[in-house]
């Protein structure tokens, strides 16, 4: 709807003027319109001829007077021949005041106006009055400046409304107005408070490049049509609290300096704030979207809150950004598609939404926190820069948290600049810090950094997925001194809950890290289980050297439980640690085995190499009568060693037997008694230090 602006201005008007009062300055004299049937205007008329067009005056008259000055006296008489002695209030039929001058209070208070009234241009040097007015027809100020407070509360407007370009020099109040038709307060310019608290726009109500220097108040405002607010400028606080927008929003291009309080506002229709400057904290605290709320390419310098806002439609955040907080706690999105991309230099706070459809996040930020957060259908979170806590998220379908290692792009193929995180550390290191609470059978994980994260209490851990790079922490790779031995660990994957529990050890060696988020009383008897399941999951995958780092993390945690592993289950996993890193450490199976076929050589060249190979002997007994001769051949026992004991041939021998002992065969040697029991022991020991060291190079290379 579109009406008319007046096209009148403070250039010498059309009509007839009545050239009193003419100063240097104003060489045309009073611009004040003639009485009828006299020569000057109301202002300079004679007291006699004034007041006999004052008694001549009825209720509902049309009157003119444009250009006239007025004082609070002439004013005042004015009225008072206007006032129906019914009501008593004055009541007008058309009334012309363009570019009239009001000095002092210009009191129209219950005034009606039956007809158009005409005040475009006019000054108000004191306080203007209109409280509780009724304009019946067109209420036009067009370009009027109100030097003092302006009251128009409890005022009606049943047709147009024009306040195009006017200027309110003081407060501006039009708390419990009515504007039934269109409402026009384009460039308007508010230097006090605007106060527009509980009033009703039935119509159109446009405010596009109006400035409000002061604050802007519009709690409680209904809008049942369009409210137009298009490159309108607050530069104080703007509040429109509970106010109830039934028809199209647009605050497009629009400018809020101070806070912008839109708490509890309800847009029943598309709510647009594309290339909205926020430059204050922005609320929508309980704010309700009821059709496609539109922040493209917005700006929130402070904090923006739409803490518990219902997004019923889409929510349209394309190319936004936030210079601070962007909090989102509680709030609920029904069917939005898709949110983002958006830029956000502090955090993204999801804790507690519910999403209620399908949608994709798109967001370049420092922290994102989705803390008891709930899902009820498909979501994929493709993020940058971010670490990200998912503790305690609700999802019934499958939801993916993803790296996006370049830079987002818009429909249109234009990149999303997110030069704002440039401090940041590296776009493609996306970090989930807790996934504590969550049920991770439908959850997977691409190319995220899980060396902060903590696992403990997730449920269904080894159904989780892991695509791509997704890297954990480390042991610490340093040899460190403990007790008078060197002490260091195999470089292995690990969690965020070992660090912090190593660390906080009496003893620890340094190298764990203890600044661990919210990592709680974790210990070895709660974190096996979780090594456990993620093995399970890695060897799901078909990812077995994988899974080998989370298996030597199980059996850790089961060597150091002193509250649900026996003594003598942690002595056994001991030995099975000390020989071979739980049959993952080829290089330690290795090493005991060569200590052990070096023990044994040494051991039977010093005792179980006989000093001699023992000779055969034959003896027999001859009969008497002769006969058949009878022999019995036997050899000498072995004789144990002396003298030189480790010369190049006994260590042959020596060699001889451990080589066969390594793959359980006998030399064959004569041994001693002495050396054949460590004959024995070799052939049992050493085979299974083989198979050790065999089985570690296949778990690390098996797929």
């Amino acid at each position: 709807m579109s009406h008319p602006i007046p096209g009148l201005s403070l250039t010498p008007p059309t009509w007839p003027h009545c050239g009193h009062g003419s100063a240097p300055e104003d060489p045309v004299g009073c611009r004040g319109i003639h009485v009828p049937g006299n020569t000057a205007c109301l202002a300079h008329l004679a007291d006699a001829d004034r007041d006999t067009y004052l008694a001549g005056l009825t209720p509902g008259t049309d009157i003119d007077h444009r250009g006239t000055p007025f004082t609070e006296p002439l004013l005042s008489a004015l009225l008072a021949s206007l006032c129906d002695p019914a009501t008593p209030h004055p009541s007008f039929g058309s009334a012309w005041f363009e570019s009239a001058t009001f000095t002092g209070t210009a009191g129209f208070e219950s005034a009606t106006f039956t007809g158009s009234a005409w005040f475009g241009s006019a000054t108000f040097m004191g306080t203007a009055g209109f409280e509780s007015v009724t304009f019946g027809a067109d209420a036009r100020f067009g370009s009027a400046t109100f030097m003092g407070t302006a009251w128009f509360e409890l005022a009606t407007f049943t047709d147009y409304a024009g306040f195009e370009s006017a200027t309110f020099m003081g407060t501006a109040w039009f708390e419990l107005a009515t504007f039934t038709d269109y409402a026009g307060f384009e460039s308007a310019t508010f230097m006090g408070t605007a106060g527009f608290e509980s009033a009703t726009f039935t119509s159109d109500a446009r405010f596009s490049l109006a400035t409000f220097t002061g604050e802007a108040r519009f709690r409680s405002v209904t809008f049942t049509g369009t409210a137009w607010f298009g490159a309108a400028t607050f530069t104080g606080d703007a509040e429109f609290e509970s106010a109830t927008f039934t028809d199209y929003a647009w605050f497009e291009s629009a400018t809020f300096t101070g806070d912008a309080i839109f708490r509890s506002v309800t847009f029943t229709e598309a709510a647009g704030f594309g290339s909205v400057t926020f430059m204050g904290t922005a609320g929508f605290e309980s704010a309700t979207f009821t059709g496609d709320a539109i922040f493209r390419s917005a700006t929130f310098t402070g904090t923006a809150w739409f803490w518990s806002a219902t997004f019923t439609g889409n929510a349209g955040f394309w190319s936004t950004t936030f210079i601070s907080d962007a909090m989102f706690g509680s709030a609920i999105f029904e069917r939005a598609a898709s949110i983002g991309p958006l830029v956000c230099a502090g955090r993204v706070r999801l804790s507690g939404a519910v999403f209620g459809g399908p949608v994709t996040l798109l967001l370049a930020a420092r922290r994102v926190e989705c803390r008891r957060t709930r899902w009820s259908a498909t979501a994929e979170l493709r993020l940058r820069y971010a670490t990200v806590d998912f503790a305690h998220a609700v999802f019934e379908y499958p939801l993916t948290i993803a790296a996006e290692p370049s830079p987002f792009v818009l429909a249109d193929g234009q990149p999303v600049p997110d030069g704002i995180l440039a401090g940041a550390p590296d776009a493609a290191r996306v970090r989930v810090v807790s996934l504590r609470g969550v049920d991770a059978a439908h959850l997977v994980l691409a190319d995220v950094d899980l060396s902060g994260c903590l696992f403990a209490g997730t449920v269904h851990l080894d159904q989780l997925r892991l695509e791509g790079a997704c890297s954990f922490d480390t042991a610490p790779s340093r040899t460190a001194w403990r007790h008078g031995h060197p002490v260091r660990f195999t470089d292995r994957r690990t969690l965020a809950e070992e660090h912090h529990w190593r660390a906080s050890q009496p003893e620890a060696i340094p190298g764990w890290n203890v600044a661990v988020f919210s990592a709680g009383h974790v210990g070895p008897a709660q974190l096996a289980p979780v090594y456990r399941a993620l093995r399970k999951s890695f060897e799901d995958s078909k990812n077995e050297p994988g899974a080998a780092d989370f298996y030597y993390g199980e059996m850790e945690m089961r060597r150091h439980d002193r509250e649900g592993t026996t003594r003598t289950e942690r002595g056994l996993l001991h030995g099975y640690w000390a020989l071979s890193g739980y049959g993952l450490r080829a290089s330690r199976a290795l090493y005991w085995l060569a200590a052990t076929m070096l023990a044994t050589v040494v051991l039977l060249m010093g005792f179980g190499i006989a000093q001699d190979s023992p000779k055969q002997e034959a003896t027999g007994t001859v009969p008497a009568g002769g006969g058949k001769v009878t022999f019995e051949i036997d050899k000498a026992d072995p004789q144990n060693p002396k003298g030189d004991r480790f010369n190049g041939e006994r260590f042959e021998k020596a060699l001889n037997v451990t080589l066969n002992s390594v793959v359980f065969r006998s030399s064959g040697q004569d041994l001693t008694t002495t050396g054949t029991y460590i004959e024995m022991t070799s052939r049992l020991t050493e085979p299974i230090l083989l198979g050790l060291a065999v089985l570690a190079i296949r778990n690390r290379v098996k797929r």
